[in-house]
């Protein structure tokens, strides 16, 4: 809870980057009904079949998407931080998921009602399209998840989780347990011991107990496989350079102002 406490200081809702590539406008329909919340590591934010009754902004914490299979292994399908929402069924219209969102990583986050969240959604302005795009980007994520745990070697799939996880991080330390990575990648604990042993002897990370420290950045995207860059670019393509260009249209297409 200290962390929490110290994690809050600098929290603002503009953190997150889909409320921050909002005009103002939009926004200011949004930020009074925008409520922080403390999101402690391991609370569930929601399951299978129960619908959904609100929208999550990450600004400092990590969410994790993941399945859990009735032998009560699991396996994570993305994450989101920062860059994203959860909770993008209310506004697909879906209401309930298949999955659960669980949080990976402490911090806080902004909940919005799903109320809200759909009534704004339905001015078709610029926010429908920011959200549209992160889940283009999502479905990306979880597809390249797929390809990547089914072709690519541990070490691999490892480095790829490190780097994603890093990109939604103020620091370079993770606090994290191998048995809790293991869990997100499906796999045994003893699997990511050797993996993360291996990284550590080349000087990429340092590893005690709960913490992960990156120490070389770019041997790490060395080591990884192609689906990092994959799902890096795709998230850069449409909710940076994508957003731009929306915005620019959104501006050039604006209806003149009424002389009186």
């Amino acid at each position: 809870m200290a962390l929490l406490k110290q994690l809050n200081i600098a929290n603002t809702p503009l953190q997150n980057h889909l409320l921050a590539a909002l005009p103002a406008v939009e926004f200011e329909a949004l930020s009074g009904h925008l409520e922080l919340i403390p999101m402690p590591l391991g609370e569930f934010l929601y399951e299978p079949g129960v619908e959904l009754q609100h929208a999550y902004f990450p600004t400092t914490c990590i969410v994790s998407l993941h399945y859990v299979l009735e032998s009560g292994a699991t396996a994570e399908t993305a994450g989101v931080g920062n860059e994203g929402v959860v909770g993008v069924s209310l506004f697909m219209g879906g209401n309930t998921t298949a999955s659960s969102a669980v949080v990976q990583t402490a911090g806080y986050a902004y909940r919005l009602d799903k109320k809200i969240l759909l009534r704004e959604f339905a001015r078709s302005g610029l926010l429908q399209r920011v959200l549209l795009r992160y889940t283009q980007a999502l479905m990306t994520q979880m597809s390249q998840t797929a390809v990547c745990n089914r072709h690519h070697s541990l070490e691999q799939q490892f480095c790829r989780w490190l780097l994603l996880t890093l990109d939604r991080m103020p620091t370079n330390e993770l606090v994290m347990t191998h048995e809790l990575v293991a869990s997100m990648l499906g796999v045994y604990r003893e699997g990511i011991s050797i993996a993360a042993g291996k990284l550590q002897q080349a000087g990429v990370i340092s590893y005690r107990r709960g913490h992960i420290t990156v120490l070389d950045r770019l041997k790490l995207e060395g080591k990884t496989c192609e689906c990092y860059a994959v799902v890096k670019t795709e998230l850069d393509r449409l909710l940076s350079d994508g957003l731009l260009a929306d915005a620019k249209f959104s501006k050039s297409n604006a209806q003149p102002s009424r002389v009186i």
